[in-house]
């Protein structure tokens, strides 16, 4: 009786983690950071060619960090499985704060604010490749494939319904893209997604400990613009960057664009909660468990100032009384002088007589 009771929950265990397992994969958005300083524009670089067979390309970004924006490096990355596919993160403006939405792996490419990253990431999907048969082909006409050993290739010319294609490297808010999730991204959203890779999140890490990358020191121009494996920040295989983007304020956390992290309180996600979601948070360790989106509290308002007070002034000076002119003392008159007295006709002695 008792063995039949443990078979019995042991398989209701079992059928309990199927059913659950795949609730905990859909529908995830990952909140890293936010701030109240918009991100730089995208830089302009070249493509490292792909280093091999299967590789898909994950486009270069600005993340956060304690000194302010950085960059990490486009570089080409190995998928967790077959005929999966990466979806770029973005920044997204909410409230008057800036907030990044982690990328993640998935079946299809889902919705990334509308941002033009390039090679094949025009702002809806990825069209430098697709999967055939477990096989990866690459377009020709997009990604940068100098290499005899792949030949399955394709060349498909991808027209950009964009009229006005800028660098803007985030979606909503003053200057953003406007760009709202297709029929099609708001399904994809409900599929099962797989974060960023271990080899992914040492790239963002060795990237945020790398001080050339920050935007206060290159100025939107980024010495290492991608790469062409993860973490691979020397040597042949970097491509600077040919065209700086525009840095927004000094690019650094500062008294008018201090960046405001949170540690939101894990909770299970529900089949219907949207799913935005980007990249692997630099700001966020490999470890930590993925939050629930929560919206940053709008910046505090500036203390008044109080007005300036007026310098007391100093007392008017007391005039002092004038001094009279000291009188010159009067002349003595000098006492008469008496006349000298007459001498008295001395008596003549006479000698004695003998």
């Amino acid at each position: 009786m008792s063995q039949v009771l443990s078979r019995s929950l042991r398989s209701w265990g079992a059928s309990l983690l199927l059913c659950v397992a795949p609730i905990i994969a859909v529908g995830q958005i990952s909140l890293g950071v936010s701030v109240n300083i918009a991100p730089p524009e995208l830089p302009v670089y070249d493509q490292p060619p792909v280093p091999g067979d299967g590789y898909i390309w994950t486009p270069g970004f600005w993340a956060y960090g304690d000194e302010g924006y950085y960059w990490v490096p486009g570089t080409w990355v190995e998928p967790p499985q077959p005929e999966f596919l990466w979806t770029p993160g973005y920044w997204g403006w909410s409230n008057g704060v800036f907030l990044f939405n982690n990328g993640y792996w998935g079946p299809h490419v889902g919705y990334y604010g509308g941002v033009n990253y390039g090679f094949g990431y025009g702002g809806d999907g990825w069209q430098g490749g697709r999967w055939q048969n477990g096989h990866l082909f690459y377009n020709r006409a997009v990604v940068n494939v100098n290499s005899t050993h792949i030949t399955n290739v394709y060349n498909e010319t991808v027209v950009n319904n964009t009229t006005n294609i800028t660098r803007v490297s985030y979606n909503g808010g003053p200057g953003g893209t406007h760009v709202q999730p297709t029929p099609a991204q708001a399904e994809f959203a409900h599929q099962t997604h797989v974060e960023a890779t271990p080899q992914q999140r040492q790239h963002v890490e060795a990237a945020r400990n790398d001080r050339s990358l920050l935007a206060s020191n290159n100025h939107g121009k980024p010495p290492v613009a991608a790469t062409a494996r993860p973490g691979s920040f020397s040597g042949a295989d970097v491509v600077p960057a040919r065209e700086a983007g525009a840095v927004h304020g000094s690019g650094s956390a500062g008294p008018a664009g201090a960046a405001t992290t949170r540690a939101p309180t894990p909770r299970p996600p529900t089949r219907d909660q949207p799913t935005a979601g980007p990249a692997e948070s630099a700001s966020r360790p490999a470890s930590a468990p993925r939050p629930v989106t929560r919206e940053a509290a709008p910046p505090a308002a500036p203390p008044r100032e109080a007005p300036p007070r007026e310098a007391p002034r100093p007392p008017a000076p007391r005039e002092a009384p004038p001094r009279e002119a000291p009188r010159p003392p009067a002349p003595r008159e000098a006492a008469p002088r008496e006349a000298p007295r007459p001498e008295a006709p001395r008596e003549r002695e006479e000698p004695p007589r003998a």
